[in-house]
């Protein structure tokens, strides 16, 4: 075989693969491969066993060769390399353990989709996953329609109808594709644990959006009313606490412990304070324990484990967010382990109602708790802290969340296109 001086690149990888019948296999190198008059196999060089066989219909499907004559069908082209090499680490693991990996396969054929949620995926997601709890609700109230199917029924075709569907009946883009993520994560892996031989979901892409996005932050004029209501509260907490002394004094009852003599009625006041001042996540806020404040050093450790991206991050602490914390820290009990504990001690799941009331009495409209995350990261940004400072306060692990806070600084772009008369 000859190839002539003005044939490209790709042409002549394709011939050595021809030639040798291996390759490292990728989306480009899978796109210039072309049926022949015989079937052919192309073997991947970075995992053993895994093979792509290409028929003379055009038609392309993964193998894993376990033994010489044994085979078992990984799924078709459609698939994605790296999913193909996952199936087939597992298979191959399962092969090492002295299981037959096709036995297994046949055995697990049949499997509901809820059904393996519950039986399988629950289980792991609980030991591995931060918010499984979160996760499995929604996959079990969005995901009905698919309860009762087979998990190798359910079709690419079904998935698209049901984006569809979802977002006809007013669900937003985003809400689309993070369910779309829940159960694309669900179904990696049934594939990697071998209960199907394809993701139905791999061909199946996201709603697009604008990933720059509006933001919502509080104004200037919002933050003051915000906090006036927040005061209220904590007049009307106290207040509520000494008619409720009167009545027990009156009665011989034992008095509550009176709330004069503390900075903060309850928790949510420092709560709102730490957030607008930190960018720190509900979940974190909740989450956050005494031993990870350093009031000496006015700095707040997000852990790891703790943390979203899921890794550590330092956040120094300002003298208003150091001082609350510090007064908050008077008035806890000593043992206390966690900076906001709940009932009896325990986490917080939400604040929503006080939360909701307080925003409502303010008049502050269409913000949420995470908003304050982004009038944190707003606030920054219009100060002249550059994007990347913005993006490590806020523990981003994809710049392209922080571009969103970008267009609040126009003065840099005016600057730029100012030179250009300079």
């Amino acid at each position: 075989m000859h190839l002539r001086e003005d044939q490209t690149v790709s042409t002549y990888a394709r011939f050595l693969v021809l030639k040798f019948m291996q390759a490292i296999l990728s989306k480009s190198l899978i796109n210039t491969l072309k049926p022949g008059l015989k079937p052919y196999e192309v073997r991947d060089t970075r995992t053993p066993g895994l093979l792509l066989r290409v028929q003379p219909t055009g038609v392309m499907t993964y193998y894993l060769e376990i033994a010489r004559g044994r085979r078992l069908k990984i799924g078709p082209v459609s698939v994605p390399i790296e999913d193909a090499r996952i199936a087939a680490t597992a298979h191959l693991g399962s092969v090492a353990k002295g299981k037959d990996p096709v036995q297994v396969q046949k055995q697990t054929k049949g499997l509901t989709f809820l059904a393996f949620i519950e039986q399988e995926f629950e289980p792991w997601a609980h030991v591995h996953l931060r918010t499984s709890a979160k996760l499995l609700q929604r996959l079990k109230s969005n995901c009905k329609r698919f309860h009762n199917k087979r998990l190798e029924h359910v079709s690419p075709q079904e998935f698209e109808k049901w984006r569809t569907e979802r977002l006809k009946a007013g669900k937003k883009k985003r809400t689309v594709n993070r369910d779309l993520d829940d159960v694309r994560g669900v179904l990696s892996k049934a594939l990697q644990w071998n209960f199907i031989e394809s993701n139905p979901l791999a061909a199946v892409k996201k709603v697009k959006t604008d990933r720059m996005g509006s933001v919502r932050f509080l104004t200037s004029e919002e933050d003051t009313r915000l906090f006036e209501q927040l005061d209220a509260r904590e007049v009307k907490i106290r207040q509520a606490r000494d008619r409720a002394n009167e009545w027990r004094k009156v009665r011989g009852y034992p008095l509550f412990p009176s709330l004069h003599n503390h900075e903060f009625a309850d928790h949510l006041k420092p709560m709102v304070i730490l957030s607008l001042n930190t960018g720190m996540r509900q979940g974190e806020v909740f989450d956050l324990e005494w031993r990870d404040v350093d009031l000496s050093a006015k700095r707040v450790t997000i852990r790891g484990e703790k943390a979203k991206s899921g890794q550590t991050r330092f956040i120094p602490l300002n003298a208003t967010c150091a001082k609350a914390l510090a007064a908050w820290r008077d008035q806890c009990p000593d043992d206390a382990e966690l900076v906001f504990p709940g009932k009896d001690g325990q986490r917080f799941d939400t604040v929503k109602t006080a939360w909701k009331n307080v925003l409502k009495d303010a008049k502050v409209t269409k913000f949420r708790w995470h908003d304050m995350r982004h009038t944190f990261a707003s606030r920054l940004v219009m100060k002249g802290v550059d994007l990347n400072t913005v993006r490590e306060l806020m523990g981003h692990a994809d710049y392209q969340m922080t571009l969103r806070y970008a267009h609040l600084a126009p003065e840099h772009k005016a600057d730029a296109v100012a030179r250009l008369i300079a």
